[in-house]
């Protein structure tokens, strides 16, 4: 008999539910699938929901609210369906963000090519038709974790840190990508460079992307990316999007 789904209480202050202890997509459709559910069926025990990359955690006041009336709610929807078969949730954006891979911008696309057994070229071409979810948001405000990747991109973090990449680098590791919201630290590889920004405090929606959202990344010139640069004021980076079913 599974292990999972498990559920777990969070202090006084929550509820995890995890559908596996290691990533996967149909862990990852099941944490967004049942997320939605929880969220449309607007249960008033529950202030806020969100995701990790396997689990989906419930906000609730386990000072003022009967756990066990919590979890007979969560065990008898979770008894509906099979989550790891889930439709994902409606509504979704997919988003097609330009990008210029390699050159002195993103430095280290020819390492993790060789590491992914391809040469640059052809990593390029694979990178570009990918197509990948925001599995969470996590590390820094609007900041995405997305795959999965070919199982060739499945490549180690670095041995050390490269000091410092810096905003709206595209990066890349065990089979998943990040676009960084601010100049940082990482072990992931450079491969990539955007001019998207994942957060805009001043927006009315500072998180630019949602868990769920599908990504594509096509190939730019370094000129295309520096007219981007040059003229994009909304912090959008040329991307295009459109809204998935």
């Amino acid at each position: 008999m599974s292990a999972f789904p498990k559920i777990q209480t969070v202090g006084l202050t929550g509820i995890l539910i995890s559908f596996a202890d290691t990533m996967s997509e149909p862990a990852n459709r099941a944490a967004l699938s049942f997320r939605a559910a929880v969220d449309s069926a607007d249960w008033a025990q529950v202030s806020e929901t969100s995701t990790s990359l396997v689990s989906t955690f419930l906000q609730v006041d386990l000072v003022t609210q009967p756990l066990n009336d919590m979890l007979t709610r969560l065990n008898d929807l979770l008894a509906t369906q099979d989550w790891y078969t889930a439709p994902l949730p409606s509504g979704r954006t997919l988003w097609h963000i330009p990008t210029v891979y390699g050159t002195d911008l993103a430095p280290q696309l020819e390492e993790a090519a060789e590491l992914a057994g391809l040469d640059p070229d052809a990593a390029i071409a694979e990178l570009s038709r990918a197509r990948v979810r925001v599995l969470t948001i996590g590390f820094a405000p609007g900041q995405p974790y997305m795959g999965e990747l070919p199982k060739n991109w499945d490549i180690p973090r670095q041995q050390a840190l490269t000091k410092s990449v810096p905003a709206g680098a595209l990066i890349v590791a065990i089979r998943q990508l990040i676009i960084f919201t601010n100049a940082s630290p990482t072990g992931w590889r450079h491969i990539g460079q955007t001019a998207f920004k994942t957060f805009r405090p001043l927006s009315d929606r500072p998180f630019s992307l949602s868990p769920g959202d599908e990504l594509c990344f096509p190939s730019i010139s370094r000129s295309e990316y520096d007219t981007i640069l040059a003229t994009d004021e909304s912090g959008a980076g040329g991307a295009e999007t459109e809204v998935l079913s």
